[in-house]
């Protein structure tokens, strides 16, 4: 299984990005996903995860009414967009996919078995 992120880069407070993941060696619409971020100094967080079929997804408080995620099942895609962008929205973000196919999101924040290598995400104020 690889999960390969993109769509970091440098952006000033206020502005948008869009992040990407395609996932591979899995059979994707059947595996909900999640995006995490690692800032400087803490440990990693949730941040958003989607249902396997795209019916359900989950924010952190944080990013609520800011971040969506969205899939695209017959392009193994998952997508995060980011608007209103702060400076503490700065991390290292990473993709990952459920352990099992078919997997509940409703626990979002753990039981993820597969990881991509993340990508910075770096607001400026």
């Amino acid at each position: 299984v690889q999960l390969q992120a993109s769509g970091g880069g440098l952006v000033q407070a206020g502005g948008s990005l869009r992040l990407s993941c395609v996932a591979s060696g899995l059979t994707f619409r059947t595996y909900s996903m999640g995006w995490f971020r690692q800032a400087p100094g803490r440990e990693r967080e949730f941040v958003a995860a989607i249902s396997w079929s795209g019916g359900s997804t989950y924010y952190v408080d944080s990013v609520k009414g800011r971040f969506t995620i969205s899939r695209d099942n017959a392009k193994n895609m998952v997508y995060l967009q980011m608007t209103s962008l702060k400076p503490e929205d700065t991390a290292v973000y990473y993709c990952a996919a459920k352990s099992r196919p078919h997997e509940s999101v409703s626990d979002y924040g753990r039981g993820y078995g597969y990881w991509g290598q993340g990508t910075q995400v770096t607001v400026s104020s």
